[in-house]
């Protein structure tokens, strides 16, 4: 449900994209942007209903290699992290578990360069990675155990985002991500060079 629903933004998006024909660069071939985020939710532990969870950190490069249309075609990579915790109690038994995961993903957008709106850089795409999980698990009876398997396993995954940056202070902007990463929805800087 939730990867239809995301499926379906990025239609939009880029449907919207393909409607619009004036023209503006924020973003070209040659373009270099790190960005670094923080965010919410999460579709790595989609039944994970109870416990606590960590917001989602991220670091991402990318570089325009070519013009494609009204945009530009980027390939960059991208890092994050995530936990999630429950400690709980049941009949004298108190558990303490972690569940970590960290992402590492190769991901390619199209930056659209049509609209005429100064330091705006709209972009969708999409990001194949590696996701690596690391369980634990102790108890007050001295149980303990540490394992990249967990109830959700690691494994590769193919993701979709959508997003927006603007450019506020010369090289430096904001930005706003909506897709399958180590978050749902995420915000940061982004540095271009």
């Amino acid at each position: 449900m939730k990867k239809s629903v995301f499926f379906s933004i990025a239609l939009v998006i880029i449907s919207f994209f393909s409607a619009v024909r004036v023209h503006a660069q924020a973003f070209e071939a040659g373009t270099n942007v790190v960005s670094a985020g923080i965010g919410l939710g999460s579709a790595l532990a989609n039944d994970y209903t109870y416990g606590t969870q960590s917001p989602g950190f991220s670091a991402s490069y990318e570089r325009g290699i070519w013009e494609a249309g009204p945009g530009v075609i980027s390939l960059g990579g991208y890092v994050g992290f995530k936990t999630f915790k429950d400690d709980y109690a049941n009949a004298g038994l108190v558990v303490n578990e972690k569940w970590t995961y960290s992402i590492f993903g190769v991901r390619g957008a199209y930056h659209f360069t049509g609209l005429n709106v100064e330091n705006l850089d709209l972009y969708a795409g999409v990001m194949i990675a590696y996701d690596n999980l690391n369980y634990s698990y102790s108890d007050n009876q001295g149980n303990a155990y540490n394992s990249n398997v967990g109830s959700y396993n690691s494994g590769l995954g193919i993701s979709i985002f959508a997003g927006a940056r603007y450019y506020f202070a010369g090289n430096l902007g904001v930005f706003g991500e909506l897709g399958y990463g180590v978050d749902i929805l995420g915000i940061g800087l982004s540095y271009k060079f």
